[in-house]
């Protein structure tokens, strides 16, 4: 039996300013300071001359020999480079001067990207304590039908790779050791200190950690864990053992540090190793309020290879239609875009929207899922909406091996639940509904190709970019933790109160600014034909 336990209107208030004022904190400044992405042009007259590896060649030896740059990374089969700047040069003007320069094809900052959960951890649990309530139960209470589809799943020849670009995993977690459903490089072997598949990265065993640049997949802030849950949740119970094989792969790569905050330029390391590894989706509950083109074309690159890339709409409770979140807002076809709903069919308060850019919601309140630790624990964000799309899509190319990322959005658009609260909200109107999606999967047939898409530079321009302050990111960090891990973050975040008299005047402004939402809340929770339920669902024992 279940017990529902509503969370009241203080605390749904709270969470919106939380919310807000940490996204206003963080992104103050939201590129990395010191370094540039530099793509040049494949052809075309410039000051270099012959080969296009010789005029790059030529390139970067001029950028460290006459600008004293140091190059961090390189896509040389892209013409892309990541320079870190001399201690006297600056972003802006680095990117101007850059901009005139006839072998550039675009220059941009490196932007910080944040993960996509607008609170911390809201309940935890044992994994004992979750085991004593018996019984299979999914991981949302909402009807998108999860465990109708359980039944109707076939066996998979091979199982399909989701990667999770997060913050990492932990693979020693019960439910993932024993669903055996980790990723596992066949073409690396452990612990020698030998890059045995020549793909670049030393022991690679079950994906890479590109904040420590290791093989080391260790989640020192758990968001990362509880997605991939979420994930592997969609096809299985993941809370009563024995737990039974996975139909998915999970392949973990970390590129948000232990505070949830990252680098672009690692999320597209990450995503070229994912579709170049052999994932089929990618989720992706991060992003940004920055436009990178160069993230732009590694979107583009997983498209062109088939993939489905899920991404996080934002928790601003604003409309990406005029405020675009990166990666969601990429134009690109194979993007699906997801809003947060509530066990209520009701979009989340915190969640963003956009009729024309965010395609669908998925439920993202209250959700619990698997912690480090061997633990379970419930977390908020359109961050947990996403991997319910993502195991949706695993599990169509379970049923459909061999189709592509596009028809795969199309089924899964195509087969919403309709719900009046979504309407003009996002573009299919509806809500994920997993058993339709896996139905049809079964029977469609399979398009052989994809509707061509051509990469266009939509930069907003140098003053835009980098004046895009808090501008509704609502990427915020975990407010607070339930749960002590050993492991320390290998990164740094933001100084939440060491910062200067303008910050504090803008969270006041944003404090007058949330007071109507705060009294909103709380008279809508008195009014029934209005009342957005907030549930998590709890067992008797």
């Amino acid at each position: 039996m279940y017990k529902k336990m509503k969370k009241s209107s203080f605390q749904k208030a709270f969470l919106i300013f939380i919310g807000l004022f940490f996204s206003v904190n963080l992104w103050g400044q939201n590129y990395v300071p010191g370094e540039v992405i530099v793509k040049l042009k494949s052809s075309g007259k410039g000051s270099g001359s012959g080969s296009v590896a010789r005029k790059a060649y030529s390139f970067v030896g001029k950028m460290i020999t006459q600008r004293k740059m140091s190059l961090k990374m390189s896509w040389s089969r892209l013409n892309m480079y990541n320079f870190k700047l001399a201690p006297n040069d600056s972003v802006q003007k680095v990117i101007q001067d850059l901009k005139n320069d006839p072998d550039v094809e675009y220059v941009e900052p490196n932007y910080y990207v944040n993960k996509a959960s607008v609170t911390g951890l809201q309940e935890k649990y044992t994994a004992q304590e979750v085991q004593s309530f018996g019984g299979s139960y999914p991981t949302t209470s909402a009807p998108i039908h999860v465990t109708d589809a359980w039944s109707i799943l076939s066996t998979p020849s091979q199982k399909p790779i989701v990667a999770v670009i997060d913050t990492g995993l932990d693979l020693n977690h019960t439910v993932f050791q024993q669903t055996n459903s980790i990723y596992t490089n066949p073409g690396e072997i452990p612990g020698n200190g030998i890059d045995d598949d020549m793909n670049g990265y030393v022991d690679d065993v079950h994906g890479w950690n590109f904040v420590s640049q290791s093989g080391n997949m260790i989640d020192d802030d758990g968001h990362g864990t509880h997605v991939a849950g979420i994930i592997l949740g969609v096809g299985q119970d993941i809370y009563s053992p024995p737990f039974s094989e996975s139909k998915i792969q999970i392949m973990p790569l970390k590129f948000l540090d232990g505070n949830g905050i990252g680098k672009t330029s690692d999320a597209i390391q990450a995503i070229y190793y994912a579709v170049n590894m052999g994932a089929s989706v990618i989720n992706n509950s991060w992003g940004g309020p920055g436009y990178s083109a160069a993230l732009h074309e590694a979107i583009v690159y997983s498209y062109n290879k088939g993939v489905s890339f899920v991404a996080a709409a934002g928790n601003s409770a604003t409309n990406n239609d005029s405020a675009p979140m990166y990666p969601a807002s990429y134009d690109v076809p194979n993007v699906i875009a997801v809003a947060a709903t509530t066990d209520s069919d009701v979009l989340a308060s915190f969640s963003n929207y956009g009729y024309n850019s965010v395609h669908l919601g998925s439920p993202g309140s209250y959700i619990l899922s698997t912690i480090p630790g061997n633990q379970y624990g419930s977390m908020s964000g359109t961050s947990m909406a996403a991997p319910f799309v993502s195991g949706v899509a695993a599990l169509i190319k379970v049923e459909s091996p061999q189709m592509l990322g596009y028809q795969i959005k199309s089924i899964i658009l195509g087969d919403v639940d309709g719900v009046g609260a979504l309407s003009q909200k996002v573009s299919s109107e509806g809500r994920l509904n997993v058993l339709n999606a896996v139905q049809k999967a079964k029977t469609a047939t399979v398009l052989p190709t994809q509707p061509g898409y051509t990469f266009s530079n939509q930069d907003r321009g140098l003053a835009s970019a980098l004046a895009t302050g808090g501008g509704g990111c609502g990427m915020v960090k975990a407010v607070y933790s339930n749960f002590n891990q050993q492991a320390q973050g290998n990164g740094q975040g933001s100084s939440l109160f060491g910062g200067d008299l303008e910050t504090w005047y803008v969270l006041i402004v944003v404090g007058i600014m949330t007071l109507p939402l705060i009294l909103l809340s709380i008279f809508r929770e008195k009014d029934k034909a209005y009342r957005r339920q907030y549930e998590r669902f709890n067992i008797n024992t």
